[in-house]
């Protein structure tokens, strides 16, 4: 039930954009590398114990998970919670009617978020990467919590359990007569499960792996395309001198 609210809570959070809440925080660089099998396990580990109880991921099967080095038997021990079949799609454990009646509104499908929330700020996937990182106690919420990408969010830190509880430390300057608070860095209150340096690997792998869910032939489409390319151009070079070889008698 614990991991059912907290996947809840971050679907909600999905939902909202960093420039349409007005915020200007920029949004840092997601260490983004799909071709890194470990870092992808990794966020398949984390996507299915915190969001897959309340998101689905119905454009994804289980046994797709081998295209990033996982067995069949791997994902059976420790991947399947919502089905006992791998060939099935990851559908979320919630039932839509049900959370429809608790919370208003179903939890968004995941499968192609980070490419769905790309702006002017930056990839989806480096919008999804601030976020996660940028929230922050916030006693004025009803919930608690804030971010500094989607202020006034209106539900709380999803995975304040890793990373512990933290608040923004502003520095006061004056702009044109005016007096503003600009974001300095982060006073940690209490301690999270993992250092600030493993949550943001943890979020990063994350992150990487909703990234490669979207698109997972991205990285066989690019190695085919090479090799085409290749083969064009050492084709060219042939019908090159074959066509100098045909015409080179004539007059």
């Amino acid at each position: 039930m614990k991991q059912l609210i907290l996947g809840f809570i971050l679907s909600f959070s999905l939902l909202g954009g960093a420039h349409a809440s007005g915020s200007e925080t920029p949004w840092d660089k997601a260490p983004v590398n799909t071709s890194d099998m470990t870092s992808l396990q990794s966020g398949a580990k984390l996507f299915v114990n915190y969001c897959l109880n309340c998101h689905s991921a119905a454009y994804m099967r289980y046994n797709r998970l081998q295209d990033i080095g996982l067995t069949n038997q791997q994902i059976k021990d420790n991947l399947l919670f919502t089905t006992d079949k791998v060939g099935e799609t990851m559908k979320s454990s919630i039932n839509p009617k049900e959370a429809k009646g608790w919370f208003g509104a179903n939890p968004p499908d995941l499968t192609v978020i980070a490419r769905s929330r790309a702006g002017h700020g930056g990839s989806g996937a480096d919008y999804l990467y601030t976020f996660l990182r940028t929230f922050h106690v916030d006693d004025s919420k009803a919930t608690g919590w804030n971010n500094l990408v989607f202020p006034s969010v209106g539900m709380p830190h999803a995975l304040w359990e890793l990373q512990g509880q933290r608040r923004p430390v502003y520095e006061t300057k004056e702009e044109h007569g005016h007096e503003v608070h600009v974001f300095k860095g982060w006073e940690q209150i209490t301690p999270g499960t993992l250092s600030p340096a493993q949550y943001d690997r943890a979020v990063g792998d994350l992150v990487n792996f909703l990234q490669w869910m979207g698109e997972p032939s991205q990285n066989t489409r690019v190695r085919v395309g090479v090799w085409v390319m290749i083969f064009l151009l050492i084709f060219s070079i042939f019908a090159w001198r074959l066509n100098a070889s045909y015409w080179k008698d004539v007059k």
